[in-house]
């Protein structure tokens, strides 16, 4: 009698990278260090020029990731007091990998009482076949300012985008404030219909998390006075805090209609504020 083989040996090994970010800021008089900073795989972790109070971090990728099968984490902390500012170096390209099985992507940021976090990484480009799950969890102090930047390319040039979802969640003091999941790509419904990418390849949105905006309340407003070159929206949120959402042809025009918006923003809430 031949043995049949167990569900664990005849099932497609998942093969891929497991790799770990952690940075960490606490307050060091007026200034603000960074006591953990450790990355590993296609993780390079770099310290950049300080700004005023503000620590510098630029996430280095050092191989292609992600890649089917990869699980990657970035954990980032701003304890009280502290001020964080991260970036990386160049667009991030969800690519096939040598296996089916889809990558993971999470991120998990901590804000702390009388901390700000500035969180604006370059743009996810989601390349042909690819598939990739990305969340994002953020937890917020009640006095906890946050900058977060999104932007998400579907496909390079010439060509159809993989998979993706993507999820972000903010918790304030505990309590929900934005609970988001979107889906793009081959085998989900209407994603380029006009409730979701609206037939543009570049997708956006910025999140401004600041107490000063209960001084400063903001009506919701739209930007850009032609679908076809992409708009943007600013909503408020219920909370201290600002969605600004948008789509475009392309990542120039995504950046153009943020970057009005978010001006819009810090010229009604002056230097103070965390954008």
């Amino acid at each position: 009698m031949t043995p049949v083989p167990s569900p664990s040996t005849s099932a497609e090994p998942v093969r891929g990278v497991r790799a770990t970010a952690r940075i960490r800021a606490t307050a060091a008089g007026d200034a603000t260090a960074l006591p953990v900073l450790a990355g590993d795989g296609p993780f390079d972790l770099r310290r950049a020029r300080p700004h005023g109070n503000q620590a510098r971090v630029c996430i280095l990728g050092t191989m292609s990731a992600p890649l089917g099968g990869d699980r990657l984490r970035i954990e980032a902390a701003a304890e009280p007091g502290a001020h964080l500012h991260v970036t990386t170096a160049a667009a991030t390209i969800a690519l096939r990998g040598p296996t089916t099985a889809h990558a993971t992507y999470d991120v998990h940021l901590t804000v702390a009482e009388n901390a700000g976090l500035h969180w604006l990484p370059q743009p996810l480009i989601s390349a042909a076949r690819s598939n990739l799950r990305q969340t994002c969890a953020i937890d917020l102090a009640p006095t906890a300012r946050l900058l977060l930047r999104e932007q998400i390319v579907l496909g390079r040039a010439g060509e159809p985008p993989g998979r993706l979802t993507t999820r972000l969640t903010v918790h304030r003091d505990g309590r929900p404030l934005l609970d988001q999941q979107t889906m793009y790509g081959p085998g989900t419904p209407g994603w380029a219909g006009p409730a979701v990418a609206a037939g543009h390849r570049a997708i956006g949105q910025t999140l401004l998390v600041d107490p000063a905006l209960d001084r400063h309340p903001h009506h919701a407003r739209l930007f850009g006075d032609d679908p076809a070159t992409g708009q943007a929206v600013l909503t408020p949120l219920a909370g201290p805090a600002i969605l600004i959402t948008a789509l475009a042809p392309d990542t120039l025009h995504l950046h153009r209609l943020l970057e009005a918006a978010h001006s819009t923003l810090w010229l009604s809430l002056g230097s103070g504020s965390c954008c």
